[in-house]
């Protein structure tokens, strides 16, 4: 019964440990990031010194995501996993006595960026590796509720983490995260090695450039691989931007402290992502999977350019009039608005992100995978670096409200586009 898919997923033991090492690697990593773009605006208030952080951390996929996917895919990739974790863990260090110098945050952004760059080409890749090709939506369904709510987690603590355990220790406690991400990639068995190893021994045989070759005409002539990485540059790419000028809109929207919008925000985007996961790995497995990031980009789009307009659906009469009946605790603000378009917000991520990555592990072989995903990363790369750049400096000028507006405008413009005139179904 289909109804029974997501447990019978998690049943498979090697997989269930890279869930666990997936969502400590991620929550450190994602932890690491948000932490550095609270303590940035801390020290400049600046939208655009935000912006750098993002930036530090995008570059490298321009010049290490393609040739970290070729060498991922010639290595075993558990191995990989753990070693990238243990990396990350001793190259933050220097952050506990430098975390109030600029050049040194965005120096040390940059070098645990060139190491995450080999990790992402063997995360999502080695799934197949690990379960039955009926159990890839459901495995990935759990993978992808483990990334988005390790990423929102992230988020929503990273404010209560930075008071707890002041600037110096949260650098301590991320390490120690990358640390336990690596225990856990250590005890992975992979199912498929020796079948793996002998198409890999093919792979070796061929240079760089015959590799990447081989690997743009698949998805040039493979329609639902190259919509499935447009889907999720563009859901990436989002939310890049949104972690730039989230503390813009906070303040500047929402008029709440910084330090209060990540758990107010995530909290509903967590339960978004979960639902919508839940959702399609137990009940869609017969749904089109492109048709579910269509609907995926639609929500996406919704949800983003209604953001900044909570104060407009406040004043509405209906609304005031509602209010009149209900105790204070529940009375609808600003704040209710946001928390269910951010939930809304999660739901369609998750429509977005499942169905993509699955389509990608089935229609890509194990010794072609890993460089994909490193196409897909340098391509996350490329396509983000501008908006991350203006985004900062734009929201400074023109205000963050009328940056999320055409933020949202644009997300329908691109899903209308690929729904009606680019893939007809």
């Amino acid at each position: 019964m289909n109804e029974n898919l997501i447990l019978k997923t998690l049943r498979v033991r090697p997989f269930s440990y890279l869930i666990l090492s997936e969502f400590f690697s991620q929550f450190a990593m994602n932890l690491f990031n948000f932490v550095l773009l609270i303590l940035v605006f801390r020290i400049s208030s600046s939208n655009t010194a935000v912006s750098g952080v993002v930036i530090a951390f995008t570059i490298p996929s321009l010049i290490f995501g393609v040739l970290a996917g070729v060498l991922v895919d010639r290595w075993n990739k558990k191995y990989v996993l753990l070693v990238t974790n243990i990396l990350r863990a001793l190259l933050i260090f220097p952050l506990y006595y430098f975390h109030q110098n600029l050049a040194v945050i965005y120096a040390v952004t940059f070098f645990v960026s060139v190491i995450t760059q080999f990790f992402i080409p063997a995360e999502t890749p080695i799934i197949p590796q690990l379960v039955r090709k009926e159990l890839l939506l459901s495995a990935n369904a759990l993978f992808g509720m483990g990334i988005y709510v390790s990423i929102f987690l992230a988020y929503a603590m990273s404010g209560p983490f930075l008071f707890l355990l002041g600037q110096k220790n949260i650098f301590t406690a991320l390490a120690l995260f990358f640390l336990i991400a690596g225990f856990f990639a250590s005890l992975i068995k992979i199912n498929k090695i020796k079948q793996y190893s002998e198409n890999l021994n093919n792979v070796k045989q061929l240079t760089f450039k015959e590799e990447i070759t081989i690997v743009v005409n698949l998805i040039k002539k493979t329609k639902a691989l190259y919509h499935a990485l447009f889907s999720l540059t563009l859901a990436q790419i989002l939310i890049f931007v949104l972690a730039v000028i989230g503390p813009g809109y906070a303040v500047s929207v929402l008029r709440i402290e910084v330090e209060r919008f990540p758990i107010l925000f995530v909290t509903p985007a967590i339960m978004g992502v979960a639902l919508g996961a839940v959702i399609i790995g137990n009940f869609l497995h017969k749904v089109s999977k492109s048709l579910q990031t269509k609907f995926g980009l639609f929500l996406l789009g919704i949800s983003i350019l209604l953001l900044p307009y909570g104060s407009k659906v406040e004043s509405r009469e209906i609304i005031q009039f509602i209010n009149l009946y209900l105790p204070n605790i529940l009375i609808i603000n600003v704040l209710h608005i946001m928390i269910f378009l951010a939930f809304v917000l999660g739901f369609a991520t998750a429509f977005i992100f499942v169905p993509a990555n699955t389509i990608i592990q089935e229609e890509t072989s194990d010794e072609l995978r890993g460089k994909v995903y490193g196409i897909l990363n340098t391509f996350i790369g490329i396509m983000s670096l501008a908006p991350v750049i203006l985004v900062g400096g734009l929201a400074d000028i023109i205000g963050v409200k009328s940056v999320i507006t055409i933020l949202g405008i644009s997300v329908l413009i691109i899903a209308f586009i690929r729904t009606f005139i680019l893939d007809r179904e």
